[in-house]
């Protein structure tokens, strides 16, 4: 469904996405993980032709990727880490208007207005000002709108940054009911629970490549379940273990501050590239 073969960007110097090569299936929910500066939103940027690869090709549903491409650009969805709304319209004028630049007929456009609205739970707010409307639900109107056309794919950069927890898993509940429905969802997240809840594969990016790609459930078989995490004033350093005895007393005999913890998919970015994705 997308395929990037050696995609590369620069700015400047500085070598932002490096020769990276991608493969996702159809109905496949995929997340970059990674810091910030990873190169994850530029990687998405470039997929979704918003931004033009200095090499290489994507390719989507087997056809070349580029601004020129109309015909492939309605087949996708796009939601940016930013709100980018207009805080005067109500949720169904957004999604009106978004349906007459798709040039969708207008009896299909309000069903599909209705639909969506009761889809993300929004009915007692359809009518209210984009303005007042809470963040969880303004990001979920965004979602919304970037499916109000059917695209075949949908591209999400950090789509629950700044949101609290509880927001957080409504958002992913949405994004359930999408991939359900046969969605191929691609997002960037520095978030692990959100790629380990979300995504069926995971590509873990460090220094504009991606350094190991695995399902969430291979990625922790690569490590211990049990992290003894050590802070000597200074510095945290992790220790890995098998059970909870053997971590216990490795955590006795250390005269430092000590925490115990089961590992998680933070722990295997570690282990690839020594670095924290937090």
């Amino acid at each position: 469904m997308i395929e990037a073969k050696k995609i590369r960007k620069t700015f400047g110097k500085q070598v932002a996405v490096n020769d990276l090569n991608l493969h996702i299936e159809r109905g496949m929910s995929f997340a970059l993980l990674g810091p910030n500066g990873a190169g994850k939103t530029t990687t998405m940027r470039i997929l979704s032709s918003l931004l033009e690869s200095e090499g290489g090709e994507v390719r989507i549903d087997g056809q070349i990727m580029n601004r020129k491409n109309k015909k492939i650009k309605e087949e996708l969805g796009m939601v940016s880490q930013h709100f980018s709304l207009q805080r005067e319209m109500t949720p169904v004028e957004v999604l009106r208007l978004h349906g007459k630049l798709h040039k969708m007929k207008k009896k299909d456009m309000e069903q599909r207005i209705n639909e969506l609205i009761t889809f993300a739970k929004m009915d007692k707010d359809r009518d209210k000002t984009v303005g007042n409307l809470s963040g969880g639900n303004k990001r979920k109107l965004m979602i919304i709108r970037a499916v109000m056309h059917r695209p075949k794919v949908l591209f999400l950069d950090e789509p629950t940054v700044g949101l609290d927890a509880t927001i957080r898993r409504t958002i992913w509940d949405l994004l359930r009911k999408l991939k359900n429905e046969g969605m191929t969802i691609f997002l960037t997240t520095h978030y692990i629970e959100e790629a380990n809840v979300l995504c069926d594969k995971i590509g873990m990016m460090s220094n504009g490549q991606i350094i190991a790609e695995n399902s969430p459930s291979a990625f922790m078989k690569e490590i211990e379940p049990l992290v003894v995490e050590c802070f000597d004033g200074k510095t945290t350093t992790y220790q890995y273990f098998e059970t909870r005895n053997d971590a216990a007393q490795f955590a006795a005999t250390e005269n430092m501050t000590t925490l115990i913890r089961d590992s998680n998919l933070e722990d295997v970015y570690i282990k690839y590239t020594s670095e924290k994705i937090g």
